[in-house]
C-alpha cells in the first residue's frame, strides 16, 4: 500500500468535505431524542451501512428494545503487534423544547455559511460523522493499517444509559480511545457522576390524628415522620459536601467540584397520615482518583453515623440504592471519571497532530460535564475527550457546529488513524 503523507491525507479530507457535511446532515435527520429513546434502530442501520462500505466488519446489538449499538471494526494487517484505537460517539440527542422556538426544523439540517444547523449537529452527530468520514477517507487512500480501527456508535449517553458499557461487556478493547465530544479541540478528562436514592421507611403507618402522641411529653407512641427524618439526612449530606470541598482536590478542577446535590425528594401519601416513607434522589460528583464505589461508601458511612445518633432512625435506618443502567428505565446512572493519560504515546501523537493542523499546542483540561469516556477508561482503555464544536451549543435552540471545525476534526482524526495504527503497540 502507498505511504501517504499527512499533507495528502489532509488535502483529501478538504477536497471531499462536502461528503462530511452530507453525512452529518443525514445523521441529524433521524429524530433520536432521548428521552424518550427507543428510536435509534433506523439511524444505526445507516451507520452500519456506511461503515460496511468503508471496509468495516459491523456488529449491531440491542441495548434496550428499539435502541441498538453499532460497532465497526476494520482489522489491521498485523493487529497482534500494532496499535489499535477506538472512536466512540453517541447518536441520541437532547430534547428540543418548543419546536416553534427554532428558526429551522431541528431535524431538517440547514447549512448557512460556515454553520451546520440541527439537533445533534454539535452534540454529537457532527463530531461522530467526522470520525466516520476520516476512517473512510484513510481507507479510500489505501493507507496501510496494521492495527485495528474501531468505531463505536452507541446509544443512551444523554440519559446515562448503558450504550458504551454494553459495548465494553461485549469485549471491545483497544490501546487508546478518543471520544469526539465538542470540546473546542481541548484534550480533556472528566470527573465522575453517580446518582443514588436514600430511602427512609417507617414500619407502620400512623394517622395524622396521633401526631401529638409522637412528639409531645407522655404520648408514649414511638413514631416519626419520614419526611422530617429525611431533613436530617439532607443536613448531614451538606456537612459531608463541605468537608469534601475543604479536603479533596484534583489538578484542573475548581475547588469544591465534588458535590452532593439533593435533587429530588418524594415522600408521604396523604395529609391524613404521618409520612411513613421518604426517598431522596441525589447526584454525586467525584474526582478521577476516586471510584463511585469508594465515594458511595463514604456517603453511606457518614449518613449511617448520623442516623445512629437519632433515636428513631437508630432502629429504622435509611437504605441506599446506587446508580443504574438507564435514567429512563430505572432512574439511575453512573458515569465513571477519566483522567487524561498525559504520558501515553497516543496522547503525545495527538498533541503533535493538533499542533501541525492548528498551529498551536492543545489545551489540557478537566471538564465538569460527563461523557462515556469514563466507561472506556473503566475497561482499561486510556481515553481522551477531544472534538470540534463547543458545549455552549450543545442542547441549545438552533444548535449548530462550524463546518470548518468539522473538517479540521476529520483531518486530525484521519492522520491519527494513519499514524497510530501503524505504530507498534505501546509497551
Amino acid at each position: 500500500m502507498p505511504d501517504v503523507s499527512r499533507a495528502a491525507i489532509r488535502q483529501a479530507i478538504r477536497e471531499r468535505s462536502s461528503e462530511l457535511v452530507d453525512l452529518a446532515s443525514h445523521l441529524i435527520r433521524f429524530p433520536t431524542l432521548s428521552p424518550p429513546g427507543r428510536n435509534t434502530v433506523d439511524l444505526q442501520a445507516e451507520v452500519a451501512r456506511y461503515l460496511g462500505d468503508a471496509g468495516f466488519e459491523t456488529d449491531t446489538f440491542e441495548v434496550f428494545p428499539g435502541d441498538v449499538d453499532v460497532v465497526g471494526t476494520r482489522r489491521g494487517s498485523d493487529a497482534d503487534s500494532h496499535a489499535s484505537i477506538i472512536f466512540n460517539g453517541h447518536v441520541d440527542v437532547a430534547e428540543i423544547g418548543d419546536p416553534a422556538a427554532w428558526t429551522h426544523d431541528p431535524f431538517d439540517p440547514v447549512v448557512d455559511g460556515d454553520r451546520l444547523y440541527g439537533r445533534g449537529a454539535c452534540d454529537m452527530k457532527g463530531p461522530l460523522a467526522a470520525a466516520m468520514f476520516a476512517a473512510r477517507v484513510v481507507g479510500d487512500l489505501g493507507v496501510e493499517q496494521r492495527g485495528d480501527l474501531i468505531i463505536q456508535s452507541v446509544i443512551g449517553e444523554e440519559m446515562g444509559e448503558a450504550g458504551t458499557l454494553t459495548a465494553n461487556e461485549r469485549g471491545y478493547r483497544a490501546d487508546y480511545a478518543i471520544v469526539p465530544e465538542p470540546m473546542e479541540f481541548r484534550i480533556c478528562g472528566q470527573g465522575g457522576v453517580i446518582t443514588g436514592w436514600i430511602d427512609i421507611q417507617s414500619p407502620e403507618t400512623l394517622h395524622d390524628g396521633v401526631r401529638a402522641r409522637t412528639i409531645h411529653a407522655g404520648g408514649g407512641l414511638d413514631g416519626a415522620s419520614a419526611i422530617e427524618k429525611m431533613t436530617k439526612i439532607v443536613s448531614t449530606l451538606g456537612d459531608l459536601e463541605r468537608h469534601w470541598a475543604v479536603m479533596k482536590h484534583y489538578p484542573g478542577f475548581p475547588p469544591g467540584t465534588t458535590t452532593i446535590n439533593p435533587a429530588v425528594i418524594e415522600g408521604g401519601r396523604h395529609p391524613a397520615f404521618i409520612a411513613d416513607a421518604c426517598s431522596l434522589w441525589i447526584t454525586v460528583h467525584f474526582y478521577p482518583d476516586e471510584t463511585w464505589e469508594s465515594v458511595t461508601q463514604e456517603i453511606e458511612d457518614h449518613v449511617m453515623r448520623a442516623a445512629s445518633a437519632d433515636l428513631w432512625m437508630r432502629n429504622n435506618p435509611p437504605t441506599f440504592r446506587w446508580g443504574g443502567r438507564s435514567m429512563i428505565e430505572d432512574r439511575g446512572e453512573i458515569f465513571p471519571a477519566s483522567a487524561i493519560p498525559e504520558s501515553h504515546p497516543a496522547t503525545h501523537l495527538l498533541e503533535a497532530i493538533h499542533q501541525d493542523v492548528l498551529g498551536s499546542d492543545p489545551v489540557h483540561e478537566m471538564t465538569t460535564t460527563v461523557t462515556d469516556s469514563g466507561w472506556l477508561e473503566s475497561a482499561g482503555i486510556p481515553t481522551v475527550i477531544y472534538g470540534p464544536g463547543s458545549l455552549n451549543q450543545a442542547h441549545t435552540i438552533d444548535e449548530w457546529i462550524s463546518i470548518e471545525e468539522l473538517t479540521t476534526a476529520a483531518e486530525i482524526y484521519a492522520v491519527m488513524i494513519a499514524e497510530w495504527c501503524n505504530r507498534e503497540k505501546p509497551s
